[in-house]
């Protein structure tokens, strides 16, 4: 390719984009870089290296507000024949056929096609732009599959943008080039879906809907999916045909937890919106948004007075339901500028028995203060209660102590008089009635005398069942620490070795006083003294036993139940205040 083409070239765009300044300028400048170029092959494109063995390169040739290529500005201007010899004007040098050289030459077009400006857009994403299908056409015949799928700064890709702006013609030609392009994304992972419905474009949802009705269910990046847009802005046909696929739709919700009829009831122009939403889901004129408002509050908010009339309309409406900060669709209404909309849905919703909280929650104050009085009552009672258990416990202990001490005192009485019984029967056996006689033996005078065999016998009862009681009485007593029960211990040992010692010398006497002649009585006190004191400490040895083995099962049972529930008795049930026994 000498320089006859490049001037052949450079003469044809001239006269072909004759009044377009900026493309003029930018053919001029080709021409001039095209002619001081070195290499066989020159382009107006990017200054990539396409060549891998350092045979050919390129001369990147910008003009135009954003660098637009020449090609750039062909498209934009939808300028098919200028494009075609831009992508066809490229042959072999001589015009000699060369299979390497055709390959190098469509590596070459889709580079052309391929060129980004600043904004990042390409020569196919300005086409789709506009809307020039035939010029979006030829140049999908060079485009990189990866070309269709780039973003420009505002991230929007060829079919985003050409969704976006309702062209219905281009979008049918890329669905059909790839059916996948309908599930891109932009910044706010907005699908085209969303844009074309947000900006009202009909033909491009129905034909969105018609490739994938699963685009249904993509919200952008705020929750808000296709419904939600074509709500707000009042497009009744695209909320008929969304619906239509989806009736769910009605009840989703976006981050604030709004669903399309919330949008559409802060829009001047949706009644019909807002009708078409009812008539498919009634029951979402209830659904309250993060903030706890209904359609209702909305509405009312934004002064829409016929959004709020057909709202009341509803039979499952409450018109007195209250929102997170307790107001009602009443006190957003009073809460308005005075106008003539305000005044109307003041009316409207008063018509409908609407109130304000405070007079709807007046009852349940009411009844919410008379609730509080009774349980600062009972309260105030328990609180009574309380210290009166507690004097009483008090009291309780205070006799429990005095009785304590009554008992010490007359167990303590009780021991003297036995001990007294005691020192009197021993004593009576050395100065029995009648004296001893003469006899060399110590035998009674009156030792055959039946009044003196009562005396005898009587007199052994009474010194042995004394001596058993004092030692029933000094042993069943209940001590608090170690000291006191060690002492306690060597005090009973004494105690019932003098009880034994006692016992043995009257025996003794006995059989001295009632000599040779009267010797049954002696074993007659013998009998007695035996049964009396060992049927005592018998007794007493069996009831020690018997307690000592129940405190410890009493113990091993606390302690097992202390260790798999962990339950302790209460104090005044404490181990301390159980009765001991210490016993020789």
């Amino acid at each position: 390719m000498g320089r006859g083409y490049e001037e052949n070239h450079a003469g044809s765009f001239s006269s072909d984009i004759t009044g377009d300044g900026d493309v003029e300028q930018g053919l001029n400048s080709s021409q001039d870089n095209v002619t001081r170029a070195q290499p066989s092959l020159v382009l107006s494109n990017s200054g990539k290296a396409l060549e891998q063995t350092g045979k050919k390169q390129y001369v990147k040739q910008v003009t135009g507000r954003y660098n637009d290529t020449d090609l750039h500005l062909a498209a934009k201007k939808g300028d098919l024949e200028a494009v075609k010899k831009i992508l066809d004007g490229l042959h072999s040098e001589n015009g000699v056929q060369n299979p390497q050289a055709d390959i190098e030459m469509g590596e070459i077009r889709s580079c052309l096609v391929d060129e980004e400006n600043e904004l990042a857009e390409t020569p196919l994403y300005i086409a789709a732009e506009q809307g020039h299908l035939d010029v979006l056409k030829e140049l999908l015949k060079f485009a990189h599959p990866e070309t269709l799928v780039k973003k420009n700064h505002t991230g929007y890709d060829v079919f985003h943008i050409a969704a976006k702006q309702g062209h219905i013609s281009i979008v049918k030609e890329l669905l059909n080039y790839n059916p996948d392009l309908s599930k891109t994304l932009d910044l706010s992972k907005a699908t085209p879906l969303i844009s074309a419905a947000t900006k009202g474009h009909v033909e491009v949802v129905n034909e969105l809907l018609a490739k994938d009705s699963q685009l249904t269910g993509i919200a952008r990046s705020n929750g808000k999916n296709a419904l939600h847009m074509a709500a707000r802005s009042g497009y009744t046909d695209i909320v008929r045909a969304l619906l239509a696929k989806d009736p769910q739709m009605a009840r989703r919700t976006d981050k604030k937890g709004q669903t399309a009829l919330h949008m559409a009831a802060k829009g001047a122009n949706c009644l019909d919106v807002v009708k078409e939403l009812l008539q498919v889901d009634p029951a979402v004129v209830m659904l309250p948004d993060r903030n706890g408002n209904t359609s209702l509050h909305v509405a009312t908010r934004k002064k829409r007075e016929e959004i709020v009339k057909e709202l009341l309309k509803m039979p499952d409406i409450n018109v007195n339901v209250m929102n997170r900060l307790h107001k009602t669709a009443m006190d957003l209404a009073e809460e308005l500028p005075n106008s003539d909309e305000a005044s109307e849905i003041k009316d409207c919703l008063a018509d409908f028995g609407a109130v304000r909280a405070k007079d709807l929650n007046r009852p349940r104050d009411e009844l919410k203060k008379t609730v509080s009085e009774i349980h600062h009552e009972v309260y105030h009672q328990l609180r009574q209660t309380e210290k009166t258990n507690k004097n009483v416990n008090g009291i309780a202990k205070e006799l429990k102590k005095l009785h304590r001490e009554g008992i010490n005192n007359a167990t303590n009485s009780v021991t003297v008089v036995a001990v007294l019984f005691a020192t009197i029967a021993f004593a009576a056996l050395f100065t029995v009635p009648g004296g001893y006689g003469y006899s060399d033996y110590g035998e009674a005078t009156v030792a055959n005398n039946t009044l003196f065999q009562i005396f005898f016998i009587s007199n052994a009862f009474a010194l042995f069942t004394s001596l058993a009681v004092v030692v029933v009485q000094i042993t069943l007593v209940r001590w608090e620490t170690k000291s006191q029960r060690k002492v306690v211990g060597v005090i009973n040992k004494l105690m019932w070795l003098a009880s034994a010692c006692t016992t043995v010398a009257f025996i003794a006497s006995a059989y001295i006083v009632a000599g040779r002649h009267e010797l049954w009585l002696a074993i007659i006190v013998t009998l007695i003294g035996g049964i009396i004191m060992v049927g005592v400490l018998g007794t007493m040895t069996y009831f020690l036993v018997k307690f000592k083995r129940n405190r410890s099962f009493r113990k091993r049972k606390s302690s097992n139940s202390r260790g798999s529930n962990s339950w302790n008795l209460p104090s005044e049930f404490s181990e301390s205040e159980i009765e001991k026994i210490y016993v020789l």
